[in-house]
This record gives C-alpha cells, structure tokens and sequence, in this order.
C-alpha cells in the first residue's frame, strides 16, 4: 500500500476501532443497516450475515455488531459473519471478468471499468507476486483498504485460478474474523490496540515513503578499491 492508503486507513481505521466498543456512541454504517433490518423483523444471524456481505463494512464491521448490537456469543457472530463475508466471493471470482469484458463495449463503461481496476491494483499491488499467501495476507488484515471483496476482484484480475483463490480467501476471512472477534471482546481496550497497530502500520508507510528510491543504509557502500 502506498502512503495515501496508510494515512486513510489510519483516519477510517480509528473509527472501525472505536465502533467495536459496546460504549461508543455515534452508529456506523453497519449499525444503521442492523437497525433497518432488526425494524423490518430481520433474524439476528440473517442481518449479521448481511452486513458482512456488505463491502468495505464486511466481516470487520459485523462481528462487532453481532456481539454488542444484536448480544449474540462470540462464537455464534464469528461462524455468521465468516458465512456472511464468503457468500458473494465465488460470483466475483468466477464473473467479475465477463462482467467487465461486456462493460468495455460502452465508452462510459470502458472509462468505469479503468476506474475499478486502477482502484484495484493500487490496493493490492503485491497479491501478483506472492500469489496465494499474499491474496490470504492481504484479506487476513482487517484494515479499511483490505478485504475479501478487494482481494476476490484481485484474484479474478490477475487470472488466479478461482478454486485457488476461494481457498486463500477463506484463510485470510478466518484470520481476520478471529483478529476482529479478539477486538470486540476486549471493548475498549481493543479499541486502543487497534488504533496503536494502525499507528504503527502508519508510520511504518511513513518511513518507507520517506526514503529516497534506490537509497542503502550507511556502511553499506562498496570499499574503495586499493
């Protein structure tokens, strides 16, 4: 990730932190969508499960909301949410392709298209290179920018092999779930090793983006030739 990705992440990264304490006070995004759900006589597990199909809200933004919203174990808005976040990556696997092909036949959707996998590929530029374990990794962490439905569209882009990638995703979902689930249950104090992780993840981008391209530490120079 680049260094904008960071410095959002951190920004949108404290707010997710802060949602997963039962005390806090503003409603997310996936709150509002549990109220709307729980008012239309929506199943506990159905609306958990929705809001982790749900992108960018996914499996992060669920289990917080199955343990505190709705009083389900912790075990319970795990296994829901997991089900959840998985259930719309074998259609982005296998049509996000077809999909995209037919769009380009459009200007607008050519230019839409562009748009997307640009997004994509800043995101997740190092899934190419690691394939499988960096596809699990990348999904692994619950950052804003990371996810399942980021690293299915990477996958399919990529022209990974969708049984291959499905597997790798569930990996980085179960990861991620129990990163989440760990969080949510120590409320605030979750709340406070999440943001100082992303302070760290920011100042690790900040260091990295500071240093000049091509640059070696000091000592490293090759002696002088005698």
């Amino acid at each position: 990730m680049n260094l904008r990705t960071w410095v959002g992440g951190l920004a949108i990264g404290v707010c997710v932190a802060a949602g997963a304490a039962p005390a806090a006070g503003a409603q997310s995004r996936g709150e509002r969508v549990a109220q709307a759900l729980s008012e239309r006589g929506a199943p506990a597990d159905l609306a958990v499960a929705a809001i982790a199909a749900l992108p960018v809200v996914e499996l992060r933004g669920a289990v917080p909301i199955g343990i505190h919203h709705f009083g389900m174990s912790w075990w319970r808005a795990l296994a829901v949410s997991v089900l959840g976040n998985l259930a719309p990556i074998p259609f982005i696997l296998l049509l996000l392709n077809p999909v995209t092909r037919w769009a380009r036949r459009s200007r607008l959707g050519e230019r839409l298209v562009e748009r997307l996998l640009a997004r994509v590929r800043r995101k997740a530029s190092d899934i190419p290179r690691y394939e499988w374990w960096g596809l699990a990794l990348f999904v692994a962490v619950p950052l804003p920018a990371t996810g399942a439905w980021t690293g299915a569209m990477a996958a399919a882009l990529c022209g990974m092999p969708p049984l291959r990638s499905l597997g790798a995703i569930t990996v980085g979902v179960l990861i991620a779930g129990g990163i989440v689930t760990i969080l949510s249950l120590l409320g605030w104090i979750g709340a406070g090793i999440a943001v100082a992780a992303l302070l760290g993840a920011t100042v690790a981008g900040l260091r990295s983006g500071a240093r000049p391209a091509g640059s070696e530490p000091a000592g490293t120079e090759d002696p002088p030739a005698t």
